[in-house]
């Protein structure tokens, strides 16, 4: 077996877009919800996201601009008001998810459209999806301006709600079989929890 190799800055955006996101897998989803100046509420899908710290918790988060270098809405808000929360992905939110990631104009509220039911959060203002198995109510601490294109938000959890039947109170851990999340792979495909082993 050999390698095959590719110049990073010489490959095509989009080429280099498939490559990376199709390596880099399964990745988790955070389906954040944020808050417009006008109080509209969006949901988006962002599967470029993980957990970075505990102490401080920090989440990060690669958004991407319109073709034009304008923002898009999540952008938009976190940038307006610092404030987001990040809903993650189980495999009954699949569907909704998806159909949050459509083109909407600003100010539609994918929540509305979708049929996903908000309840308020604690410590920010936009609110937490009720169907979401864990929710993480964060601040922005940081952008990072990649590009026209890319930026990269860090936020720090201010507070984090877990569905009841997902925490062992006790010991304070997380079930991951009820969980049920999903993770992004390439393209359409998505991976869930069902095959997991220990090392």
């Amino acid at each position: 077996m050999g390698w095959i190799s590719y110049d990073h800055d010489a490959l095509d955006p989009r080429d280099r877009y498939k490559l990376l996101s199709g390596a880099v897998v399964p990745r988790p989803i955070a389906l954040i919800t944020t808050l417009s100046t006008a109080g509209k509420v969006n949901a988006a899908p962002f599967s470029f996201f993980n957990v970075l710290s505990a102490d401080p918790g920090v989440v990060a988060i690669g958004l991407e601009s319109n073709d034009d270098g304008s923002f898009k809405d999540t952008s938009r808000n976190i940038r307006e008001s610092g404030e987001f929360v990040v809903n993650l992905v189980d495999r009954a939110l699949g569907k909704p998810m998806k159909a949050c990631a459509e083109a909407m104009p600003f100010g539609i509220e994918e929540p509305v459209r979708t049929g996903l039911s908000t309840i308020p959060s604690t410590a920010v203002a936009p609110p937490r999806l009720e169907a979401t198995p864990a929710a993480f109510e964060c601040v922005r601490h940081t952008t990072l301006e990649i590009s026209v294109s890319r930026q990269i938000v860090l936020g720090l959890v201010r507070h984090l709600h877990f569905r009841d039947d997902v925490i062992d109170l006790e010991t304070m851990r997380v079930d991951t079989s009820r969980l049920d999340l999903i993770g992004r792979l390439a393209g359409p495909s998505y991976v869930g929890l069902a095959d997991m082993f220990d090392i």
